[in-house]
């Protein structure tokens, strides 16, 4: 993070303005928004800045910059179209540890002004650390358009019942699906409709009602592949509701830094050599024991939870207990990886099916219908298969399997380390192990993967380019 995202109360603090033209002028009415002491120091100054001096609004320091303007001042902002008087102002709020903005000069300034959405009390700043303005402001736009104008008025409502809220919901837990209500429920809707008094009533009746326990829950949540851009919006809101996220090893940290900050965070994942028996025994204990203290659980399973993911044996557990649960599916890494590898699955004339295959079964892995597997026009999928890559190949080869079959081999699929190694079946083995994949890798076998080398549109591509399905 290069800057440091700070809210400064400026009322009633002196700030100095450089500049007397169109860009002062702005920076000066949002100062004074926020009611902070405004001097403005210029030579000229536009009709609009001259209006505000003559009325006392502002204060006018005439001539050219002296570094005298800044004592007593708080804040700095230099807005003229002179690079050397900007200069000049930077060095001399430097010298005395002022905060000072010069206008779309980044390199002269020690604070940006971001683009504001401004639902007052509620405010919401976006910058580009003074590198893009532009894109800054697009995504203000894109931000405008997600909050409703009666926001600023529940935000208020919120702050003058404040301490009632606290006193009848003393319960952390409890207090924040309050406000989640607040924020959904009628309160809300009643201030969409321009009606406040009703908006009041509601909150005051919900206040006064008697408080039901706190029934727990558990939401299984498909991560995906690791890229947080494709996590559902139901997947976003459950993390950002949770008490308590149970995650697995493979769960990217981009993902968890989306999750609510004060959430207790629980790594469950399963490690190379240890009894995933008892570990997903633990996994069930501790999901019942947070359900029953009425917290709100979020298991987070990398990909999807229903593809090799066990999800099915914790619900079995869940329902079993009498815990409430959801699911919310998850992108699973044969969607995911194949895409950004630039694979279809399925093509009119390479493949009419695709199966899904864990190379690491409750049973030995003879009895996987093998024959079935080696036919062509399908894809093969196998998850969880870098440790067995050898057995993979001879299996296939041995039941009929062309040695000229393409595969692709995903390393880090979706994440910005992704590596794609294709070539013939009959190498795998030996390009995986000069390439040095490591897991999480994701094997497709099929015509399919032929299309990798010309197709691959993200990441790295390695392997032997001339093949092709």
């Amino acid at each position: 993070m290069k800057l440091f995202p700070i809210f400064a109360d400026l009322k009633d603090r002196l700030v100095l303005v450089v500049g007397g033209g169109a860009v002062a002028e702005r920076k000066t009415l949002a100062l004074l928004e926020a009611g902070a002491d405004v001097v403005v120091g210029a030579p000229e100054l536009t009709p609009a800045l001259a209006s505000l001096a003559a009325e006392g609004r502002v204060r006018r320091l005439p001539g050219l910059f002296d570094p005298t303007w800044l004592e007593d001042v708080w804040l700095v902002v230099a807005a003229t179209d002179d690079r050397d008087v900007n200069s000049a102002v930077s060095t001399a709020a430097q010298a005395r540890r002022l905060f000072c903005n010069v206008v779309d000069d980044p390199e002269l300034s020690s604070f940006q002004v971001p683009s504001i959405v401004d639902r007052s009390p509620v405010i919401v700043a976006i910058s580009s650390s003074g590198v893009a303005p532009v894109l800054a402001r697009r995504i203000r736009e894109r931000i405008e358009s997600l909050f409703d104008h009666t926001l600023g008025q529940l935000a208020g409502l919120a702050a003058t019942y404040r301490k009632r809220i606290r006193a009848s919901h003393p319960d952390l837990g409890a207090r924040r699906r309050f406000y989640d209500w607040l924020l959904d429920g009628p309160v809300a809707g009643f201030l969409r409709q321009q009606q406040p008094a009703q908006a009041e009533a509601a909150l005051a009746d919900a206040l006064a009602a008697p408080i039901a326990p706190a029934e727990g829950s558990v939401v299984l949540v498909g991560a995906g592949p690791g890229d947080p851009g494709l996590l559902t919006l139901k997947a976003l809101r459950a993390l950002n509701e949770a008490d308590v996220i149970l995650y697995d090893r493979l769960v990217s940290d981009e993902v968890m830094s989306l999750a609510r900050r004060d959430a207790e965070r629980v790594s469950v994942g399963k490690l190379p050599g240890e009894n995933h028996h008892a570990t997903q025994a633990r996994i069930h204990a501790l999901l019942v024991e947070h359900a029953r203290a009425g917290r709100r659980v979020v298991r987070l399973k990398g990909g999807d939870a229903f593809i090799f993911g066990r999800g099915g044996e914790e619900l079995e557990f869940l329902r079993a207990h009498g815990v409430r649960y959801e699911v919310v599916p998850g992108i699973t890494a044969a969607l995911a990886c194949a895409a950004f590898a630039g694979i279809p699955l399925t093509h009119r004339e390479h493949a009419q099916s695709v199966r899904l295959i864990t190379a690491h079964c409750r049973e030995d892995e003879d009895n996987l219908d093998w024959p079935a597997l080696a036919r062509e026009k399908q894809t093969l999928a196998f998850y969880m298969g870098v440790g067995q890559l050898d057995l993979l190949t001879q299996r296939l080869l041995r039941h009929g399997r062309s040695p000229r079959t393409p595969f692709a081999l995903i390393e880090n699929g979706s994440r910005p380390e992704q590596r794609v190694v294709s070539g013939p079946l009959e190498q795998l083995p030996q390009l995986a192990l000069e390439h040095g994949v490591r897991s999480p890798a994701l094997l497709i076998v099929g015509e399919v993967a032929g299309l990798a080398p010309r197709l691959h549109w993200f990441g790295r591509h390695l392997g032997v380019p001339e093949l092709a399905a």
